[in-house]
C-alpha cells in the first residue's frame, strides 16, 4: 500500500485531507506530498508534538491529557476531529505515540494510537508495534495510517 494508492482514492472519492502528527513529526504529510499531484487531496497538516501545541492547533483538551495522557486513543480522537474541523478536509488522520527509546510498563515502546475522522464518525486504534527502533516504528506508523487512511476512502458511510 502506498500515498500514491491513497491519493487515488481520496481523488475518486473527491476528498481532501488532514493529517494531525505527534510521534511521526510531520512524515504522514511527507509521504502524502512526496507524490506529485497530492495537492489535489491534501489540505494541510498539523505537527503537535508537544500538549501545548495539541491544545492550541488542534483543540485537544486539557482534561483530556491529564485524565487519559497525550498516547492514548482519547487524545487521538481529538486530534483527528480538531484536524478535520480546522481544515478543508473530508478526512483526517491522527497519530500519538511512544516511538522510542523509552516507553513505561504502562505505555510501552512502540505504541501508537491512531485517530481517523471524517464527518460521519470518528474512529480509534492503538497498534503495538514493539521496540524495532524509533525509526522502525515510526515507518510503520506512517504505512498503518495510510492504510487506514486507503480504508476510510474506499467506504460509503462511517468505518467497518
Amino acid at each position: 500500500m502506498s500515498a500514491a494508492e491513497v491519493i487515488a482514492a481520496l481523488k475518486a472519492r473527491g476528498w481532501m485531507m488532514a493529517t494531525a502528527e505527534s510521534c511521526t513529526g510531520g512524515l504522514i504529510a511527507g509521504a502524502i506530498t512526496e507524490v506529485p499531484g497530492s495537492s489535489a487531496v491534501f489540505d494541510r497538516g498539523f505537527v503537535t508534538y508537544s500538549n501545548a501545541a495539541k491544545i492550541d492547533m488542534l483543540g485537544v483538551s486539557p482534561a483530556t491529557l491529564d485524565a487519559h495522557g497525550a498516547v492514548s486513543e482519547e487524545v487521538a480522537a481529538e486530534m483527528a476531529r480538531g484536524a478535520l474541523d480546522r481544515s478543508a478536509a473530508q478526512v483526517a488522520i491522527s497519530v500519538t505515540g511512544i516511538a522510542g527509546p523509552g516507553g513505561s510498563d504502562h505505555k510501552p515502546e512502540g505504541r501508537v494510537c491512531f485517530g481517523l475522522a471524517t464527518g460521519v464518525a470518528v474512529m480509534t486504534e492503538t497498534v503495538e508495534f514493539g521496540a524495532p527502533g524509533r525509526t522502525e516504528v515510526r515507518r510503520r506508523t506512517v504505512e498503518h495510517a495510510l492504510s487506514l487512511l486507503l480504508r476510510a476512502a474506499g467506504e460509503e458511510a462511517g468505518f467497518s
